[in-house]
């Protein structure tokens, strides 16, 4: 069964040590995605439509909004991975154009040929991780090399605007589209019904489902469902609410059904997610 080893949180976004040993369904992130193996054999992703490899020598990199989903051969072994989930104003500290790190583009490729620095530094960020769950400062200290080691190399990042203004201004969403993302940012768990949805915004549900992948580049599913996920991950951490509790607000009235869909999304429980990101607090 898939699980995390160990979870760290703060201003960078999250950083997920997983043991993995079953598929992810197709989902996405409102981050750039780094995925990198730390042990155990070789796999691989969907990203898009293409397969993207994960071995000792390759990254997978997954920009912002991308569907991708894990496949897992079950006749193999397990993979330990180094799964970044990266907060765009975060990576801005280190250069201000960096802060673009959520545009759809930002990185070259699906799939790269690691350096040894970015090995190494993989090694190390996970194995701290491990046997220092509590030094954050450590933590983001080497995530940040390896973020600036990974953005070097994967991305052409001269060449991003170093305005965020103009990365908005590039990406105008139909209006409809954006009461329609209103409402699923604001009420993850009142979203249950597609077709109810796209009358609330004045389309038929065939012209909702089209306008939305165009201007969102994912369907109107995924989004709602990454949404659910972030304030799933948000409440698991952050309060003492029981897990059935937070899966009937996330519109889940049946609690087996959250703890399926958590880990189906995020590679491990509910409560097994809450245990490890806790190591951090404990002193």
């Amino acid at each position: 069964m898939s699980h995390a080893l160990r979870i760290a949180r703060g201003r960078f976004g999250r950083v997920a040590l997983l043991d993995m040993d079953r598929p992810l369904v197709r989902h996405a992130h409102p981050h750039c995605h780094v995925l990198l193996k730390v042990e155990g054999a070789d796999t691989q992703f969907q990203v898009g439509d293409r397969i993207a490899r994960l071995t000792d020598e390759s990254a997978v990199l997954i920009n912002a909004w991308e569907p991708h989903a894990y496949e897992h051969d079950t006749e193999q072994p397990k993979t330990v991975i180094l799964a970044l989930y990266i907060e765009p104003q975060w990576l801005g500290l280190f250069r201000p154009n960096w802060a673009v790190s959520n545009a759809p583009d930002f990185f070259n490729c699906s799939v790269g040929a690691i350096t040894q620095e970015i090995r190494r530094l993989t090694q190390l960020l996970a194995s701290t991780m491990v046997h220092a769950p509590q030094d954050e400062r450590v933590h983001e200290d080497l995530l940040g090399r390896l973020m600036i080691a990974v953005i070097e190399r994967f991305t052409s990042w001269r060449g991003l605007p170093n305005s965020i203004r103009s990365l908005a201004n590039s990406h105008l969403t139909d209006f409809r589209i954006q009461k329609a993302v209103r409402l699923i940012q604001q009420a993850p768990g009142e979203i249950g019904d597609m077709n109810m949805l796209a009358r609330d915004v004045g389309l038929s549900r065939a012209h909702f489902f089209r306008l939305f992948e165009t201007n969102m580049g994912v369907s109107p599913r995924v989004f709602l469902n990454v949404h659910r996920l972030e304030h799933a991950v948000n409440q698991i951490v952050e309060s003492d609410e029981t897990f059935a509790a937070i899966g009937e607000k996330l519109g889940f009235s049946v609690p087996a059904h959250f703890s399926r869909f958590f880990h189906d999304h995020a590679g491990s429980s509910p409560s097994v997610f809450r245990r490890v990101t806790r190591l951090n607090e404990r002193i």
